[in-house]
């Protein structure tokens, strides 16, 4: 098993992927190969100790930065690590790539190289959320902001298998996200995938609301591109706001800082399950090969556990569940 990173992806690359990659040889014993400018990395590398031969580098001399136009960028930059990155992947030079980059540009490359599996017609990013009943998956965060009721179905579809092989859920619950839970709310688009939903072989338990979402009462929950990555910002936001406030009223007095050291395990094991970086990076489910999508402003642990669901996706052959259960449609 090797697993391919963009190591120019993230707002402080090559530094992260490089300490991340570290992590991943030292906690898993994964073999890596790192694609970006290979003199950076290298002097990225000197910074650690002797690897085992387990981190290997690939030469890329281009960067899509994250404000350039995806799909430009893609066809113009041929020589950058997110394109070269999936080539190594493509040939079979690796098992799965794992980028901090660009969003767009990786799905887009992802589609261009890699294709999509049979019958799927949009790609979706698959992202893992803490809930009141473990852990949730919701799909997509922003590989589409403008798909067909078709797509919520097919996403459903996908995001069922992964759910089943890799956050071990027997019979996932699946619900669409809208304005209300009745039939009759929402738009035409949200009518039109709910009754693909209700008519499909998966546990579709129909609408749900955003005060839903943590809540676990869907395993799954379904929403476009567009209001996924809303909802995703949106939560970042809440989550860094609620711990400052809560650091703020901690240190407002004497009897609040006594009462924080004797619930300090408590706050710990709150943040963990909290902190984005515990999950590391989203899966890009439909498209032909492992590809893990992470947050540009992710740290080296986030780097790290996103080669790990790498690994588990690659170990779960989740692509071959997903296609046999869109063969049984």
């Amino acid at each position: 098993m090797k697993i391919a990173i963009d190591a120019m992806g993230s707002d402080k690359a090559p530094a992260v992927e490089v300490e991340g990659a570290v992590q991943a040889v030292e906690e898993y014993g994964y073999d890596l190969l790192l694609v970006g400018d290979e003199s950076r990395i290298h002097e990225e590398l000197k910074k650690y100790k002797n690897n085992s031969g387990k981190l290997a580098v690939k030469h890329a001399s281009e960067v899509i930065e994250m404000n350039e136009p995806a799909a430009i960028s893609v066809r113009r930059k041929r020589n950058s690590s997110v394109v070269i990155g999936l080539d190594a992947l493509k040939k079979g030079e690796a098992d799965a790539f794992v980028s901090a980059g660009n969003t767009g540009a990786v799905v887009c490359a992802a589609t261009l190289s890699l294709r999509l599996l049979p019958a799927i017609e949009r790609p979706g990013i698959a992202l893992v959320i803490p809930s009141l009943s473990g852990a949730s998956l919701i799909i997509d965060v922003g590989a589409n902001i403008n798909p067909k009721p078709i797509h919520l179905l097919q996403y459903g579809i996908m995001a069922d298998a992964y759910s089943r092989y890799i956050l071990h859920k027997k019979n996932p619950s699946v619900g669409l996200l809208n304005v209300g839970e009745e039939e009759s709310k929402g738009t035409e688009f949200i009518k039109e995938a709910h009754t693909l939903l209700s008519e499909s072989k998966l546990n579709f338990i129909g609408n749900i609301e955003g005060r839903d979402i943590y809540s676990g009462k869907a395993d799954i929950v379904l929403c476009d591109g567009f209001v996924g990555n809303v909802i995703l910002k949106v939560s970042e936001s809440v989550v860094d706001t609620i711990m400052q406030l809560l650091k703020a009223e901690i240190k407002s007095s004497i009897i609040a800082t006594l009462g924080a050291a004797l619930s300090s395990s408590a706050f710990t094991e709150l943040k963990k399950k909290m902190d984005y970086s515990e999950y590391g990076g989203a899966p890009l489910l439909g498209v032909d090969g492992r590809c893990i999508i992470c947050h540009g402003s992710s740290n080296p642990k986030a780097i790290k556990n996103a080669i790990r669901v790498a690994a588990e996706f690659i170990k779960e052959d989740v692509n071959k569940h997903i296609v046999e259960e869109l063969e049984s449609y």
